[in-house]
């Protein structure tokens, strides 16, 4: 089975731009080992969440690696 973010579904803590994580997270710490300084913890909702766009190749790289590795599907490249 394939899990795929929605962008409805965005948790509301991420900061805008490409990459968002939707309300199917588990809170796995997965993303926020990969990518520590694209991604946090939102303590209000218990999930991770984007807390800085990605501004280098290598963020980007490391952005794709936790989106493309996450147990759930709950991360997004199709945000605004």
């Amino acid at each position: 089975m394939t899990f795929m973010a929605m962008k409805e579904s965005r948790i509301e803590g991420n900061v805008s731009g490409k990459f968002y994580v939707d309300d199917q997270c588990i809170d796995c710490d997965l993303c926020r080992e990969v990518c520590p300084d694209c991604f946090g913890r939102d303590e209000e909702s218990g999930n991770s969440i984007v807390v800085k766009q990605p501004e280098t190749q290598k963020e980007v790289a490391l952005c794709e690696e936790a989106m493309n590795s996450c147990p759930v599907g709950a991360i997004g490249d199709d945000g605004e």
